[in-house]
């Protein structure tokens, strides 16, 4: 048995979870519910690298980020303000923890100590900027914070933009990297070719060689639907893509752009998945459940197994 991480809405945030979810993995992949954590919103998970500490956001205005032990029934160790407003993605890496917050495009970093909890007051980076689609780009949208090799990424739905921190003993705040107008960045991940990107406004997954110059871009569905992307993983030699609207995941080969599967998620609404292994996990927001697949050459098949879970948006493995 491994445990996972489930994190959701609450009634305060506009869903009808109760906080995080615990539950055991089974050999076959199944998840079984063993408790839950209470805290208001907390919409995305991440773990220390190498401390027992888990993370929440809290998805609110006045937004929080809370510390708790990484075990079967979480303790809170801590919590405090995110930085910002609605935050919606958090990641770590060291001594740094990074909070997007959404609501006001404000990226927070937070300093770690031994035993990671927070210490010191945040760095905060305002964002700036907007974008063609009126009710969407008013203003910068933070979503997702991503570390790699010393730098944090941050997409920003609202600008179309990457922006970037080297983040070493200083932080050194970098020239953000502009898209196309419209593109509504919402995901990343790294890959040997470069970089791939989810555009949640044009529909499309957006190519970028190592230094960030565009390689392509390609529909993130086949089906004949309006859809919004929301998570992209490279697993292996394959590269998932979440759709939301077509209720799909998408299955690319990461070198030549093909789509070599599309399959239902199993639900309605993909916020989120996790892959670890063979198994796939989908967060499916609106229908209320996590879908568990199995890989097979690379292709999510559904085992038939979903862990009842209200307004699920993140899976941590």
């Amino acid at each position: 048995m491994s445990t996972v991480y489930i994190g959701g809405y609450t009634p305060d945030t506009g869903g009808a979870g109760a906080g995080v979810t615990v539950a055991a993995r089974a050999e076959t992949g199944a998840l079984t519910e063993v408790g839950v954590a209470a805290v208001s919103g907390p919409s995305f998970l991440a773990a220390h690298p190498t401390l027992p500490v888990l993370y929440a956001v809290g998805e609110a205005p006045h937004g929080t980020i809370t510390a708790f032990t990484a075990t079967d029934d979480p303790e809170r160790l801590a919590t405090r303000s995110s930085g910002g407003d609605s935050p919606c993605h958090v990641a770590v890496a060291d001594r740094w923890l990074a909070v997007a917050n959404y609501g006001d495009g404000m990226v927070a970093l937070h300093a770690l100590d031994d035993d990671g909890l927070f210490t010191g007051p945040p760095l905060l980076f305002p964002g700036y900027g907007s974008g063609p689609d009126s009710d969407r780009q008013r203003g910068p949208h933070a979503h997702q914070a991503v570390f790699e090799a010393g730098i944090l990424h941050v997409t920003d739905l609202g600008a179309d933009q990457i922006r970037q921190w080297r983040v070493q003993a200083e932080v050194t705040e970098l020239e953000p990297l502009v898209l196309t107008p419209g593109t509504g960045p919402r995901h990343l991940t790294s890959a040997p070719t470069g970089w791939f990107v989810t555009g949640e406004l044009d529909g499309q997954v957006h190519a970028f060689d190592p230094k960030w110059h565009p390689i392509g871009q390609f529909p993130a569905s086949g089906r004949d639907s309006a859809n919004y992307p929301s998570h992209v993983q490279l697993h292996r030699d394959r590269l998932y893509v979440a759709n939301r609207g077509p209720n799909t995941i998408s299955v690319f080969d990461p070198e030549t752009f093909k789509m070599l599967a599309e399959v239902d998620c199993g639900g309605d609404w993909p916020r989120h998945f996790a892959i670890d292994g063979d198994d796939l996990y989908v967060a499916n927001q609106r229908s209320g459940g996590v879908a568990c697949f199995r890989l097979t050459g690379g292709v999510p098949e559904p085992t038939g197994h979903v862990l009842a879970v209200p307004t699920p948006t993140c899976v941590l493995l």
